[in-house]
């Protein structure tokens, strides 16, 4: 077959439902590609993801790499940085045009997120100050995507999954640079900052966008939660805009 039409065949894939499918493989790189470009400000990551979600077919790989490839510097995310004296903060930094967000959510002393899933969507969550620790969890009767939305009714029904603890699988620290990935078929995560003593900061990627996910308490109790947005674009929202 012709590379056009190979070309044309992938232009016409709707992007979010590729986005979606995606998650069935994609597990992330560790370390920036050799020849990727690189990126040297906060406004050349913006740009760059922009440009990678122009087309309905993204390559996961390099968005992978951009997230790597931006170095911390605090003098470009200090004014989306918000903290909250009782909780941790989301903060939104650029709403990709509707195909993705990205946000800057700022930890205080020993703050930490409830388990969550992330609504069958990838999850890129880069460090920029401090550390953080994640803890993952098998996702309970987690189904494998069909492309026919039996996931999305998965999300929509029943609260109740089972009867058991949930299994934690793994626990990882997250130093300044680095990034970590997640998504539904990889498991739930919870997210903290260990520290009693200073606070974190880390910059999240969540493609496709999404305004409600799921919680979970330790007998995998499942309740719905909305998104919200402690600031956007560096001004605190009202309560009834978030």
């Amino acid at each position: 077959m012709a590379l056009s039409k190979i070309d044309a065949e992938i232009e016409q894939v709707d992007q979010e439902k590729y986005l979606r499918e995606a998650t069935n493989y994609y597990r992330a790189l560790e370390k920036p590609l050799k020849y990727g470009p690189v990126i040297e400000t906060l406004q050349d990551l913006i740009t760059a993801l922009h440009r990678e979600f122009e087309t309905n077919y993204v390559n996961m790989e390099m968005v992978n790499h951009l997230m790597l490839s931006y170095k911390s510097n605090p003098k470009e995310w200090r004014k989306y940085a918000k903290f909250d004296r009782y909780t941790y903060t989301r903060n939104l930094v650029d709403e990709g045009n509707g195909k993705f967000n990205l946000l800057i959510l700022c930890w205080g002393e020993g703050h930490s997120s409830s388990v969550h899933d992330h609504a069958d969507s990838h999850c890129f969550m880069k460090m920029l100050k401090g550390d953080l620790r994640e803890k993952r969890y098998e996702y309970p009767n987690r189904q494998k995507s069909t492309g026919n939305g039996d996931q999305q009714q998965q999300h929509e029904h029943g609260s109740e999954i089972d009867d058991r603890e949930l299994v934690e699988i793994g626990e990882t620290p997250i130093a300044v640079n680095d990034v970590a990935y997640i998504n539904d078929n990889l498991g739930l995560h919870r997210v903290e900052n260990p520290s009693h003593s200073e606070t974190s900061v880390s910059l999240h990627l969540y493609c496709p966008p999404f305004d409600t996910c799921s919680v979970f308490q330790s007998n995998c109790k499942r309740t719905p939660a909305k998104v919200t947005f402690w600031s956007k674009y560096g001004v605190r929202t009202k309560l009834n805009d978030q």
